[in-house]
């Protein structure tokens, strides 16, 4: 149970009570609450201006119907969502999620995160998260096509570069922001290309940015094995996921010495003890759409385990990067003593409270989803710096430019964390460096 700082219980308690049902959002809150004791001490001005409560009310909640017609000509609903958290910091930022699992809530809850994940950058860029209960699995691109200029036929009224700018979550890849972004443009006649981010590369999108969530989850984690005289060279490592941000998180762990030695999807997990083939990975993810099972059959020496838990695989370092709450406090305890050192969260929120503190008592350095696997909208913020200049940078340009982002916001974690007596605590860092900064605007711009 946590002991929140007794200025801040009331606060909770008020979250709770308007919020029913939202778990994952008093999660969220909770995670962040709980390390803000002595922020709040340091800087009364908060207190005085409710700048925590207002920090937890969005701005604008959006929630629409969203009717579309499947390929057999019968009518399908779905339920659309953006919640416009806060824009103290610029246009609301954060990706769209299309999945059966998303619900007022869940969207809440990431659109919270994203708040400090944006504010972490250091870019001009504000908080936000969308989607839908859709499910783009099974769908032929006609009916993807279909209900994506449906829910963009609603959504559009409340986007523009200087509003609201999405990109993609699960989902939600290059296909369905192709489909978005030609709705937009067809409704509003204006080629606004900084709109979305995570564009095809033909049609305004950045280099790296398809790569940019799992480079920097590994950039940030070497920083972090850097504070104890270590790296990836000669780690094993196990990431979780083989999305996008997973397999581009066993992309660079390789290029940087490390080992992945699995990786899984909702089937199941798969176990490469000689190194996960990130050729065949992608192949089989990207372009056949298949699982990790087929990755098994076709790679000698691998194996597929269809039942049990990714995390009872030894490494020395974990990346979580599939889906929130996916790591339990026993998994956790499985990891440390199979001698796990450092854990980077790729995904949002994928560490549960109860495995959290399983990592702190154990001394295993932590690093939270809002600053580790921020290289995603840190790349999406350099998407709009191009179009906005109608210009395009290299990969190698861009590349540069997260790796410094991600430093950067690895610098300022560790600093928070010795300004307030937790060194190496980088949950506490990360939302007391990035919450600061967001009151601090909000100060600034008074009571809106």
């Amino acid at each position: 149970m946590h002991q929140l700082d007794p200025t801040l219980e009331p606060i909770y308690e008020q979250v709770l009570q308007r919020n029913p049902g939202e778990d994952e959002f008093h999660q969220a809150v909770l995670e962040v609450l709980d390390t803000l004791g002595p922020v709040v001490a340091k800087h009364t001005a908060y207190k005085d201006a409710r700048v925590i409560e207002r920090i937890c009310e969005p701005e604008r909640q959006i929630i629409f119907r969203v009717p579309w017609v499947d390929d057999n000509g019968d009518v399908q609903i779905n339920r659309g969502f953006r919640v416009e958290f806060n824009s103290v910091l610029g246009p609301y930022k954060g990706g769209l999620r299309f999945h059966p699992s998303v619900l007022l809530g869940t969207v809440k809850f990431l659109g919270f995160e994203q708040i400090f994940k944006n504010a972490l950058t250091g870019l001009p860029i504000g908080g936000g998260k969308g989607g839908s209960d859709f499910d783009p699995k099974g769908r032929s691109d006609q009916e993807v096509m279909r209900f994506c200029q449906s829910f963009m036929t609603e959504l559009y009224r409340h986007l523009g570069e200087y509003t609201d700018v999405p990109a993609g979550d699960i989902g939600v890849g290059g296909r369905e922001l192709g489909y978005l972004f030609g709705q937009y443009k067809r409704i509003t006649n204006r080629y606004e290309s900084a709109v979305l981010t995570g564009k095809g590369l033909g049609w305004g999108g950045s280099m790296v940015r398809k790569e940019a969530t799992g480079y920097g989850t590994v950039y940030f984690v070497d920083e972090m094995l850097k504070t104890v005289n270590g790296s990836f060279d000669g780690k094993k490592v196990v990431v979780s996921g083989s999305g996008n941000v997973a397999i581009y998180a066993i992309e660079k762990v390789h290029q940087l010495g490390g080992t992945v030695v699995a990786c899984s999807d909702s089937g199941g997990y798969v176990v490469d003890e000689a190194g996960l083939d990130v050729e065949l990975l992608k192949e089989i993810k990207e372009v056949r759409r298949g699982r990790v099972s087929d990755y098994a059959q076709q790679r000698p020496g691998a194996r597929h385990i269809a039942d049990g838990s990714i995390w009872d695989v030894p490494c020395q370092v974990a990346l979580p990067c599939a889906t929130q709450n996916e790591l339990d406090e026993q998994e956790a305890k499985a990891l440390v003593t199979n001698g796990c050192l450092v854990v980077g969260e790729g995904a949002n929120m994928p560490t549960t409270p109860a495995a959290l503190r399983v990592f702190q008592d154990a001394g295993v350095l932590f690093g939270p989803g809002k600053a580790v696997n921020a290289g995603g909208v840190a790349t999406s913020a350099l998407e709009m710096q191009q179009n906005a200049s109608r210009d395009s940078w290299t990969f190698e340009h861009t590349e540069q430019r997260l790796a410094e982002i991600m430093r950067g916001i690895h610098e300022r974690c560790a600093e928070a964390a010795d300004e307030y007596g937790v060194p190496g605590n980088y949950v506490v860092g990360a939302n007391a460096t990035a919450f600061v900064q967001v009151a601090d605007a909000m100060l600034a711009l008074g009571v809106i």
